[in-house]
């Protein structure tokens, strides 16, 4: 009789755990709460799905927020290529775009899903939508043939030899991420590193950055301070909203000072014209202010910036609007070019789980083993994706996470079937 094996979570890392242990002989069920399987995937990179990056290990790595090393056995067992060539078997063609990103052809998520649930039904798993668990435990005697014992919402249960938990973190709790796992985890005894939205937006302090809703800037860099310490800088492109900042170089940031910015303000600083020096930018503005002697202030950085940012960096600068050019003063130009150069936006905290691209925290680590994905306190009991205390930057890593840990347990609960 082949091995049981239950999968609970229908997202990335559930269903390449459930295809990783049918391949090997298994008999497993996938419990999914939603109605639809990968509900969350199909909100990953604004509905194009960014599978994973092109990019070779030391990069990904260097792209791992929070226990890279926990991750080494996973990621090159089920690295990014691997993860290129499973799609592509199961008649989805891929394409890389800027960055090392890893897209569908087709631009789009649900094609990803279908490729899954291709590879499901080929290897004969079984589904079940609409079960949300309820309770999981291990039976007594241990050498029960089938110890675990998993209690829907319902009242249906469902044993197993081996259960790999995969339930998601609490980022997007609209598609089903409400934390469940985590209580999961705790009934084996296992420690939750506390969790926070991470890779998410940012919240502003100063008004006019409401006044910049929508206005996207590409090719600036970004540092982030707390007091006179950078915590992260980076060049690349972020977006003003209506609350705070947004955006690729945004989204990063968040990850790496949530912790700071959890307890304080922090200190935003954009560089708009990174390609220049002060020199160079002071040498642009007298050229553009040569051009323009007899206009106002407010009417001759047309070439310099976009529309919507005029006002705001005018009024950034303390030069008066209306004041003709030919009369700003060289102590006025060097506050305009500081602006230009650090133009401040203050951070005071990041936006819920509602919008958080990824949880940061979850099961630690320490506690489950990074060769097999298994737990060190419960023999049997595997954990993956999103539920551990590893995180990435965005561009495809945190999905090759699920991906690799998903593989990894499916194989490892699945071995000597």
């Amino acid at each position: 009789m082949s091995k049981q094996i239950i999968v609970v979570g229908g997202g990335a890392a559930g269903m390449m755990a459930a295809i990783a242990a049918a391949r090997q002989g298994c008999s497993v069920l996938l419990l999914e709460r939603n109605e639809k399987l990968g509900k969350k995937l199909y909100l990953t990179g604004k509905g194009r799905c960014n599978v994973t990056n092109a990019c070779d290990m030391q990069d990904f790595f260097r792209q791992v927020v929070r226990n890279a090393k926990f991750l080494y056995s996973a990621v090159y067992a089920f690295d990014n290529f691997h993860v290129m060539d499973f799609f592509e078997q199961n008649q989805v063609p891929l394409k890389t775009e800027r960055g090392g990103r890893v897209f569908p052809v087709s631009g789009h998520s649900s094609d990803i899903i279908r490729g899954l649930e291709r590879a499901l039904r080929g290897l004969g798993v079984k589904v079940r939508l609409n079960t949300r668990i309820s309770k999981i435990e291990k039976r007594k005697p241990a050498q029960d043939a089938a110890p675990f014992l998993v209690t829907d919402a319902s009242g249906g249960e469902y044993t197993a030899q081996k259960v790999i938990l995969a339930c998601g973190g609490l980022s997007y709790p609209s598609t089903g991420s409400t934390g469940d796992g985590y209580a999961f985890a705790k009934g084996f005894g296992h420690t939750i590193v506390k969790t926070s939205p991470s890779l998410t937006a940012i919240c502003a302090k100063e008004g006019y950055v409401s006044d910049l809703q929508g206005l996207s800037l590409k090719n600036v860099r970004a540092s982030i301070f707390d007091g006179t310490q950078l915590l992260y800088e980076e060049f690349g492109e972020m977006l003003f909203t209506h609350f705070g900042v947004s955006g690729p170089l945004m989204l990063s940031a968040s990850s790496i000072v949530n912790d700071r910015l959890s307890q304080k303000p922090l200190f935003l600083k954009i560089d708009l014209k990174p390609a220049l020096d002060m020199g160079q930018l002071d040498k642009r503005i007298l050229r553009d202010f040569e051009e323009n002697q007899n206009r106002r202030f407010k009417n001759a950085l047309g070439r310099l910036l976009p529309a919507k940012m005029i006002p705001v960096v005018v009024a950034c600068s303390c030069i008066s609007p209306d004041k003709k050019v030919n009369e700003v003063t060289k102590e006025e130009r060097m506050r305009l070019l500081d602006t230009f150069k650090q133009f401040p936006v203050t951070l005071t905290g990041l936006r819920g789980f509602s919008e958080a691209v990824i949880t940061k925290g979850g099961v630690d680590v320490k506690e489950v083993n990074p060769s097999t994905m298994e737990s060190k306190l419960e023999s049997g009991f595997y954990i993956a994706g999103e539920m551990l205390d590893v995180d990435a930057l965005t561009g495809g890593f945190n999905l090759q996470i699920a991906w690799s840990t998903g593989y990894l347990a499916g194989m490892s609960a699945g071995a000597d079937a």
